[in-house]
């Protein structure tokens, strides 16, 4: 039955994947590829990159806030069309910035439409229409990313060395605006804002409603806090990591594309997390998984600490790529799971902005420390600490992660 039912769906599946690979326009390990080119032409230190990109992201995440909630008021198709054209126009912006006021606006821009709004229509779509092949569902959108991180390091980098950055961004915004609003719409048009997996669910068998918590409800519930420090520890660190992968890469002595390449095994092993931790999701819940969550991120940080050779990378970007497989999963299904779908949007706002502050949290610390003369090794042992800590925070209150349920239907 749920392979029947993720097949009924299978065009609001390819809108969250087509949606989610083009989120890559303005996540870190995107942007960071154009680092040394625009610090070298703006003849700014990687503090001083950190540091707007630390500010622009901080912006984003306030107004994603607000911006994400209206999810849940307008047409998914409607919605989507106004996120799309916000990527244009912010992909087009970033092929004029010429100073340090536009790199900061032009950033803003990025990480709201990319990182923020696409990756937030995808998933909050995607964790209100499916329940119980919600994790499978999660899993097949989120591979778009992966392609992505896969994909487009190698295309960027080739593409640079015989087109001026700024080119390629006026190519990439005229992709954008050629392509996505067509497929929104068409992907989109008939997509309704209630689940029709819970109806379809509700009309053939019993089947337990859970409570929908509002946005001021969640906020009051200590859960919510014990949870976070774990859902934020990946973004914040794998942020910091691929921004800075430049300095990584000076500091170990590695190959000047090793990071680079290392993002294969990166996507790779994202893809393969996705595709088993889904299947996990939906026969054990997120819930019991999640204190496993930040495993494969304290082993990626012991990896960079002690170990230098040059094909550590791939381990260390292959165990990065299980934590992002597994976060990208939990912090779409988590919330659903707990508290309901009937607010998800507003609370997705809420917690993909803590997630984007997270992240803006991260260059700025990761900058500072670097041009503090902090070696990579000791930032990671930094990160080290942060990470096991949050694991801890998870194992004393996993008992408390329960929904609470209404009622049963029949």
């Amino acid at each position: 039955m749920i392979i029947n039912i993720v097949k009924s769906n299978f065009k609001i599946i390819i809108f969250g994947f087509v949606f989610t690979f083009f989120s890559c326009i303005g996540q870190s390990f995107f942007i960071g590829l154009f680092n040394s080119s625009i610090r070298e032409e703006l003849n700014i230190t990687h503090g001083q990159f950190g540091s707007i990109y630390a500010v622009s992201t901080l912006c984003s995440s306030i107004v994603l806030i607000w911006l994400g909630k209206k999810i849940d008021d307008l047409k998914l198709v409607n919605y989507s069309i106004i996120v799309v054209f916000f990527l244009f126009v912010a992909a087009l912006f970033f092929s004029f910035v010429n100073g340090i006021i536009l790199l900061t606006i032009g950033i803003f821009f990025l990480r709201l439409s990319g990182q923020g709004l696409m990756a937030h229509t995808a998933s909050t779509a995607i964790s209100r229409y499916f329940e119980k092949s919600r994790g499978k569902a999660l899993s097949y959108i989120w591979f778009g990313m992966s392609l992505g991180e896969f994909l487009l390091p190698i295309i960027i980098i080739y593409l640079l060395s015989f087109l001026y950055w700024r080119d390629l961004w006026i190519q990439i915004s005229i992709l954008t605006l050629v392509f996505l609003p067509l497929f929104s719409y068409f992907s989109a048009k008939d997509i309704k804002i209630y689940s029709r997996e819970i109806e379809y669910v509700n009309s053939n068998n019993n089947f337990q409603s859970v409570k929908s918590w509002t946005r001021k409800e969640v906020l009051k519930d200590f859960r919510f806090y014990t949870i976070l420090p774990t859902l934020l520890a990946s973004p914040f660190i794998i942020t910091g990591m691929v921004i800075n992968q430049s300095f990584i890469i000076e500091s170990k002595n590695w190959g000047p594309y090793s990071i680079a390449k290392a993002f294969m095994s990166y996507s790779l092993v994202t893809v393969v997390t996705l595709l088993l931790s889904g299947f996990l999701i939906d026969k054990l819940s997120s819930r019991k998984l999640l204190p496993f969550l930040n495993a494969p991120l304290l082993l990626s940080l012991i990896v960079l600490i002690f170990f230098d050779h040059e094909y550590i990378a791939f381990i260390f970007m292959g165990l990065l790529g299980m934590t992002n497989g597994l976060t990208n999963l939990f912090m779409s299904s988590l919330w659903a799971e707990i508290y309901g779908v009937n607010y998800l949007g507003a609370i997705k706002a809420l917690t993909t902005s803590l997630m984007v502050f997270s992240t803006a949290f991260a260059t700025a610390v990761f900058g500072i420390l670097i041009d503090f003369g902090y070696s990579i090794e000791n930032i990671a042992i930094l990160c080290a600490f942060y990470s096991a800590i949050s694991i801890l925070i998870l194992i004393i209150f996993k008992k408390s992660y329960k929904p609470t349920i209404l009622k049963n239907k029949t």
